[in-house]
């Protein structure tokens, strides 16, 4: 059986030629045959013992951060933060700590020492150069220089590209946000870009829209064939550009990103109304119209079965809560219906079509009594009101009256207690 490799000195140091010979040649292949020069002084440069010493000069220019102040305003100079996010938060709670080991660390700084960051990501036996460097690992030492004392310096270097550069500052072209404690006291807070949380995102977003398993079973979809698996959509989503035509100088992220931040709609649904019609030609709203609505229906065959099902059972404070829970939801369905009503041109009822008993026009209808003298009298009386209780704990118990479950009187009355104490609350509301 086989053991597994661990780095050496020779491994890291392989993998670093191979790194710097890659980048060597693509510029070298931008050379005229004639820019003799140049030519040399890149394969110079680019000697590993040179290019690692400037590299070790250059990481001071960049830092590996989560959270960002370039896309605040790209002209910025405060501080930038890199944390893992707030252990404390909880899993309701959506930001960086959301990504756990998904986490992708971004940099910010001179665009022209990213490379610095590219080498110190090659990793080798399951870790970065970084994370040897930060460990002062003994076969980064051996491969970065023979010279120990030379090797350890540049690891400490490469190391400081996790720690914040100066202490905490803002800067006048950040954001700031006045956060109040009371006794005028309050927090300056700065807020920043959340970087790595947003490219958690971005690559979830990508893979849904373009993958070519999502692309499949759209297709599928399209088509009407079985698919092993659906799709996401992300209707309305807004994109955000950071950086312009160079996102590089932004961060290294949203380079990889194309400068782009995909924004999902924070908006409040809309709202789209159910066509409303006076309920003309009828005696009662209660068994056509208002009992065909599709919720009071699932309400009352849900309580309907509830009560068949506790029919033997002794009556306890689970049964009663349940019991009370269902009732409640069509007396609030009841409440909504005649709110739709209410919606109508005052003084609908007067139609010659309007059958209803006058009872319930007083309830549906009570802006006519604006318009209706005699109408109005009726509608301050009041007794309207313990008509529509008494109707509606009748259609009730008739809904729910089966050969399992034979409601009687004081069933019928219970559904009218429950309606009327809610009548009552809100009588100044029905009132004109």
């Amino acid at each position: 059986m086989s053991q597994p490799q661990h780095a050496t000195p020779d491994s890291i140091k392989s993998a670093i030629q191979d790194f710097l010979r890659e980048r060597v040649q693509l510029k070298l292949d931008k050379l005229k045959d004639d820019e003799l020069d140049q030519r040399q002084q890149l394969l110079t440069d680019y000697q590993p013992e040179n290019w690692i010493a400037d590299a070790a000069r250059r990481v001071s220019q960049i830092q590996q951060v989560t959270h960002a102040l370039k896309y605040i305003h790209p002209d910025a100079k405060g501080s930038n933060l890199n944390a893992a996010g707030n252990p404390k938060a909880g899993a309701l709670e959506v930001g960086t700590h959301s990504l756990s080991q998904k986490l992708a660390a971004d940099v910010v700084g001179n665009a022209a020492a990213l490379d610095v960051y590219k080498f110190l990501r090659l990793t080798i036996d399951g870790k970065t150069l970084l994370e040897r460097a930060a460990e002062q690992h003994p076969a980064l030492a051996g491969a970065l220089s023979d010279d120990a004392k030379e090797a350890e310096q540049w690891m400490t270097a490469f190391a400081t590209l996790t720690r914040p550069k100066g202490q905490p500052a803002s800067h006048k072209l950040a954001k700031q946000v006045y956060w109040p404690l009371g006794d005028g006291q309050y927090h300056l807070l700065a807020p920043l870009f959340p970087t790595s949380l947003v490219n958690g995102v971005w690559n979830t977003i990508r893979e849904d829209r373009f993958s070519e398993t999502a692309k499949a079973a759209r297709e599928a979809r399209r088509t009407g064939i079985p698919h092993p698996q659906g799709y996401r959509e992300y209707p309305d989503l807004a994109v955000q550009k950071f950086g312009g035509t160079k996102p590089q100088n932004i961060s290294q992220l949203n380079s990889e990103r194309y400068g782009e931040n995909y924004l999902l709609p924070a908006l409040p649904p809309s709202w789209h109304s159910r066509s409303i019609r006076p309920p003309l030609r009828m005696a009662s709203v209660f068994d056509r119209l208002f009992g065909n609505r599709r919720e009071v229906q699932q309400l009352t065959e849900a309580l309907r079965e509830f009560l068949i099902r506790v029919e033997s059972a002794d009556s306890n404070l689970r049964i009663r809560n349940k019991r009370a829970e269902l009732v409640n939801g069509i007396r609030d369905e009841l409440f909504q219906f005649a709110a739709e009503l209410h919606e109508l041109k005052p003084g609908w009822s007067q139609d010659p079509e309007c059958r209803l008993n006058l009872d319930e026009q007083c309830w549906l209808d009570p802006g006519r009594a604006e318009r209706d003298d005699a109408f109005a009298d009726r509608y301050r009386r009041g007794d309207w009101r313990e008509e529509i209780c008494r109707r509606f704990g009748n259609w009730l118990n008739g809904r729910l009256t089966t050969p399992q479950t034979p409601l009687g009187d004081a069933e019928a009355r219970h559904w009218q207690t429950v309606l009327d104490q809610e009548l009552r609350l809100i009588r100044t509301e029905l009132s004109p």
